[in-house]
């Protein structure tokens, strides 16, 4: 499903709050920039978030079929009573819980929030920007959200101790 498709992607790429997804509006958007403005996320205070070129992606296939219509929600019901209005918060993981059945998986929206910000953070994006792009007051709210693999541990580890030892001027690094 397109819809849901684009809303995971918001939560994965963007780092967005299932809340956040649920409330936001066209105007939000701007995908000329690859940016989205969140307005009031959680604590009431805005940020502005990235399209990832995926997410991108899969938020046009999502919109386009409805260019012209004049409705201000992203992501709308599709059925039922309630078709044509913004999902809600428990819609979105209601999707989530559906597909994690279907793939016997246990994961919820809040996860793949926590999966980007990882991902970043493994990807040597720095502590703070991941603190921004996710709308965290403090840092140590950010670095509980990150897991640093060991890849990328060893990783500083080899960066750092060979500036270590260059400074020194102890050891000139083997050549095979």
């Amino acid at each position: 499903h397109t819809r849901d498709r684009a809303i995971f992607m918001l939560m994965l790429r963007c780092g967005l709050r299932v809340e956040e997804v649920a409330k936001l509006t066209l105007p939000a958007l701007d995908l000329p920039r690859s940016q989205v403005f969140v307005y009031q996320g959680k604590g009431r205070r805005g940020r502005v978030v990235y399209l990832s070129p995926d997410a991108q992606r899969a938020l046009v296939d999502y919109l386009e079929p409805r260019a012209g219509w004049r409705v201000n929600g992203v992501f709308l019901v599709d059925k039922g009573r309630c078709k044509g209005k913004s999902i809600s918060v428990r819609g979105i993981q209601k999707r989530m819980e559906h597909y994690a059945r279907l793939c016997g998986l246990r994961v919820s929206c809040h996860q793949l929030r926590h999966t980007m910000a990882t991902q970043l953070l493994n990807a040597d994006a720095a502590l703070v920007s991941i603190q921004d792009l996710l709308g965290h007051t403090r840092i140590r709210t950010t670095q509980r959200y990150c897991r640093v693999s060991n890849l990328k541990v060893q990783r500083d580890y080899q960066q750092a101790i060979a500036k270590v030892i260059q400074r020194q001027g102890l050891y000139e690094p083997y050549a095979a």
